[in-house]
């Protein structure tokens, strides 16, 4: 059914916990993660965020920003391990990355987009950047393999300038063709993947796949999707932790939501959903949304 459409590839969920990161394991603590590896870095520093941004983060966001981490495969010159509500879920590398973290590794990887990646262990390879990106399986929802951590950047906390906003972006247009859209679409992305779809939706055949959309406080990835050449549906992943953010923001353009129950709530005439079973916020057309009121929400 269509609401339940809208990925490129589907990340199964794995028993994940192991990195290659000196025994750091997902969900642990910074304090924990910070005992770890701090024999084996030159320095490191810790970024705490006031108001976060990061996708999986409720309450609390914070960094741990190392320089020269030893590792039994070499040393990587700069990693960012990204906690939200202090529980590990995103570990970036840069420089010497990629020969320490996987050449060693007798599997071969698989492409995605420009990424060589392996899927088992969450982790995301850029070969000409030389990052590398190890992901919880909620990190990977997001997407946020196509996030570059702002903090280990500049090797200091800075001021981050989001878009904030919950309106749905003006070169969103609902039911515009897709030969006018594109180049707008494109030109608010940082990078776009095409993807042909496989014919289970019978309201659209093909999908753009816009990475770094600013909205509602993070870069995003949004899943445009067009039927006979109409922008009739649009996805904007999100991450659990944020809900209640992009709830208020979504309340602050559009008003109390008109629709509630377990997994949705509906705003703006049927058109901008918030999805709550899978972190998401969902476009619809006019014509789209009163046939969903009608057909799927019995309304």
């Amino acid at each position: 059914m269509l609401l339940f459409c809208g990925i490129v590839i589907t990340f199964t969920a794995r028993a994940q916990s192991e990195t290659v990161f000196n025994e750091v394991h997902f969900y642990e603590s910074l304090t924990a993660v910070k005992e770890k590896i701090g024999p084996d870095v030159l320095s490191h520093m810790v970024v705490q965020i006031d108001n976060p941004s990061f996708p999986l983060a409720e309450k609390s966001e914070s960094h741990l920003l190392c320089t020269n981490l030893k590792t039994k495969n070499g040393t990587i010159a700069q990693v960012a391990f990204t906690f939200a509500d202090d529980r590990l879920h995103y570990i970036e590398a840069r420089s010497n990355a990629i020969a320490t973290l996987l050449e060693q590794r007798k599997d071969t990887a698989d492409s995605y987009m420009h990424y060589k990646v392996h899927f088992k262990d969450g982790f995301f390879a850029d070969v000409e950047k030389d990052i590398v990106w190890q992901l919880t399986d909620e990190a990977m929802h997001p997407n946020l393999n196509t996030w570059e951590n702002p903090y280990l950047s500049q090797g200091k906390a800075i001021e981050v300038a989001y878009t904030p906003s919950g309106k749905v972006p003006e070169f969103i247009e609902m039911g515009g063709d897709l030969e006018s859209l594109r180049p707008k679409l494109e030109a608010n992305s940082h990078f776009m993947h095409e993807q042909k779809l496989d014919g289970s939706d019978p309201n659209a055949q093909l999908q753009l796949n816009c990475f770094g959309v600013e909205y509602a406080g993070f870069p995003r990835k949004i899943e445009a999707r067009f039927g006979d050449g109409k922008l009739n549906v649009v996805w904007i992943l999100t991450g659990k932790g944020e809900e209640d953010r992009i709830r208020q923001k979504l309340m602050a353009e559009y008003g109390e939501p008109i629709f509630v129950n377990e997994a949705w709530e509906i705003f703006n005439d049927w058109t901008i959903a918030l999805r709550k079973d899978k972190p998401e916020v969902l476009l619809l057309t006019k014509e789209l949304g009163q046939f969903y009121k009608k057909e799927y929400f019995k309304q």
